[in-house]
């Protein structure tokens, strides 16, 4: 394979789709269409799965959660029209760019399947301002008013974050914030429990990586 192909496995909801996608694609030198199994076989960061499918139903849906299981990075979604939640879900599962079915030329696909592997994203504009509006009015509506943030962190866990950082005990956390340790464990077990983090070191060390302590 040249450095310069990107290697595609394409998933279509129908053998009619399928068909048409890989004529488009198949005399494109900067791509290379393999199987899953081949993908598998010899991984290579760069691979792009592109799933084209008429909308986000159940069926694509499960396909995307068993992408991510699988540890795939670059997902390209070609769909039909999305409602807000679902490019909202869409995003959240791993969705790295969209694009719609009738805007879908083989040129379009090309340079949106390189920019995915390059490690890039995008959505068409009228569907970023939509997802930026609604996560927009998530965070001020729902999540402001009740102290936490789109991370899923209250102030008051990124506060005992800071704390533990600092190398501060339960007992002292406890005692600066006029909390029970029993209080200051729960809180640190929330954490740990909630974004699957195996204990104080790793809770520490995600929230200076998301730049939420």
């Amino acid at each position: 394979m040249s450095t310069d192909q990107t290697r595609v496995v394409l998933h279509a909801t129908d053998v009619i789709t399928r068909a048409g996608i890989v004529s488009a694609l198949r005399t494109r030198p900067e791509i290379r269409l393999v199987e899953n199994g081949e993908a598998a076989a010899t991984p290579d960061e760069r691979t792009v799965m592109l799933v084209v499918a008429e909308g986000w139903d159940d069926e694509t849906r499960q396909l995307f959660r068993r992408l991510q299981i699988q540890g795939c990075r670059s997902v390209v979604l070609v769909a039909g029209d999305m409602s807000d939640a679902d490019l909202l879900e869409a995003v959240s599962i791993g969705v790295s760019a969209v694009i719609r079915r009738s805007e879908a030329s083989p040129d379009t696909l090309v340079k949106l399947i390189k920019a995915t592997a390059s490690g890039d994203g995008a959505l068409p504009p009228d569907l970023l301002r939509r997802l930026l509006h609604r996560v927009s009015r998530l965070q001020h509506q729902v999540l402001s008013p009740r102290g936490w943030d789109l991370a899923g962190i209250s102030a008051r866990e990124a506060e005992v974050l800071r704390m533990v950082a600092d190398g501060l005990e339960t007992r002292e956390i406890a005692e600066k914030l006029c909390y029970s340790q029993r209080t200051v464990k729960g809180i640190l077990h929330d954490i740990t429990g909630r974004f699957q983090l195996r204990n104080r070191a790793h809770a520490v060390a995600f929230a200076l990586r998301e730049g939420l302590i």
